[in-house]
């Protein structure tokens, strides 16, 4: 795995331990993702939205995606050409291979390495994610995962950004033990700050767990707690849920979080890969199809008239793709 990491996690600063009292959160919800086929062509594994887990249930997150791992072969990589976005924020980000993305407001470049592309649709954009020239000639090992962050009312209007998280930008911890390493990438973990800067407060990280140990952090009492297994296999909660590669667990409330990698892990990792998310719940009405996520039908409806309109931003001539854009997203296809 290409994702950024440290020779010896133990010279890194600690996580430590919950104070004593602290509540664990115990397991609410399993959610097993399902496997679909996004943009071009390419297989991603979702967890949600889907069948039996509310958006409610994650919020203030919408979907996430997990593309790969896949060894492409030649000719065989395919990314999302160009599509429009309103009313949250996409944030991509990969743990192996490459990834070029561009916008209509100036923003993009390389996704490697353990890099994030965190783009705020805000009012509305439109971008393309597409592998690079080489991956697409020689092919290549990829993995990384895609995650929309909704935005409250009172923001889904704001300006478009694009933030460039390098790898070795990433915030690099160890847990209170030693037995983990984890890369915080945006929000708040144990009074470690990540880089990314978000305008819905949530807490993104990827931990690799070695195999046997526990994982046991504080958590914001105020956000959602869910743990995605990326590669390998262990548990979540003091109850060991079982917590399968591909499996999502969805936490209630408490100021604790424990997820425990199993004894013995794949040949794909040694260690027991898993991401930690949660955030402050919006409780707002949700109204959305594909690429659009609003609050009322209306604001869909507007939504649909701008992009036709090219008020969410004009293709440069340099990169028209031979077919016109389209909406893609969470009501059926595309990033």
């Amino acid at each position: 795995m290409a994702a950024v990491t440290a020779d010896n996690w133990l010279v890194l600063p600690r996580v430590g331990e919950p104070p004593l009292g602290a509540v664990e959160r115990p397991v609410q919800e399993m959610a097993a993702a399902q496997r679909l086929t996004e943009g071009a062509g390419f297989p991603v594994r979702r967890p949600f939205p889907g069948p039996g887990l509310s958006l409610r249930a994650v919020d203030p997150f919408l979907l996430l995606d997990q593309m790969g791992p896949v060894a492409y072969g030649p000719q065989e990589a395919k990314g999302a050409p160009w599509h429009p976005h309103r009313g949250f924020e996409t944030v991509t980000y990969l743990m192996d291979g490459v990834m070029r993305h561009q916008d209509t407001n100036g923003g993009g470049g390389l996704i490697q390495d353990g890099g994030t592309q965190w783009m705020t649709a805000g009012s509305g954009i439109l971008h393309d994610e597409m592998p690079t020239e080489e991956l697409v000639k020689s092919g290549g090992y990829f993995h990384g995962i895609q995650l929309w962050v909704n935005l409250p009312k009172r923001l889904k209007w704001t300006p478009p950004r694009y933030q460039d998280i390098r790898g070795d930008r990433l915030t690099l911890l160890s847990s209170h033990d030693g037995s983990a390493l984890i890369r915080v990438i945006a929000g708040s973990l144990g009074g470690h700050e990540g880089p990314g800067s978000t305008w819905t407060p949530i807490v993104l990280a990827h931990a690799s767990v070695a195999a046997g140990a526990r994982l046991h952090v504080p958590w914001n009492p105020a956000f959602g707690a869910m743990a995605y297994a990326l590669l390998g296999h262990g548990t979540a909660g003091h109850e060991a849920a079982p917590l399968p590669e591909g499996q999502l667990a969805v936490f209630g409330p408490g100021d604790a979080l424990t997820v425990t990698a199993g004894p013995r892990q794949t040949e794909a990792s040694a260690n027991f890969e898993v991401l930690l998310l949660g955030g402050a719940p919006i409780w707002e009405p949700i109204a959305h199809w594909g690429p659009f996520v609003m609050n009322t039908r209306e604001e869909i409806v507007q939504a649909f008239d701008d992009f036709h309109a090219g008020r969410m931003g004009i293709i440069p001539a340099t990169t028209l793709e031979p077919s016109s854009p389209r909406p893609h997203g969470l009501s059926g296809g595309g990033r």
